[in-house]
């Protein structure tokens, strides 16, 4: 497969996040404050929670059912810091946002 286009720049801004769906996959699109637009799963491996009803402050993304908290630059775990989010590759061609999925599956963690 290839990148396929997920959204547009005028979707997201720096400091900012969203959920969009890629044929099956959710995908949760962060820009953090500095950085650079990363995409991540959706959901939190925790409990499957959509992570864009968390909050994000421009470098962390908290779920909002137990606080889990994860580097919007990386993905780790912050809270608690074994577990991380499955990370998608991002390009960026004019102002689209463009996003490859093939190969890469949600990570769950323990509960």
């Amino acid at each position: 497969m290839a990148f396929e286009k997920l959204c547009t720049l005028d979707d997201i801004w720096e400091g900012d996040m969203d959920s969009f769906d890629l044929g099956d996959t959710e995908i949760l699109l962060v820009w953090p404050m500095g950085g650079e637009i990363k995409a991540y799963q959706g959901v939190c491996p925790h409990q499957d929670i959509p992570l864009s009803e968390g909050k994000f402050d421009g470098k962390t993304i908290m779920c909002k059912a137990h606080q889990w908290t994860f580097d919007a630059n990386s993905g780790r775990g912050i809270n608690p810091g074994d577990c991380k989010l499955a990370q998608y590759p991002v390009k960026v061609e004019e102002e689209n946002v463009l996003v490859e999925t093939s190969g890469i599956t949600p990570l769950y963690a323990h509960s």
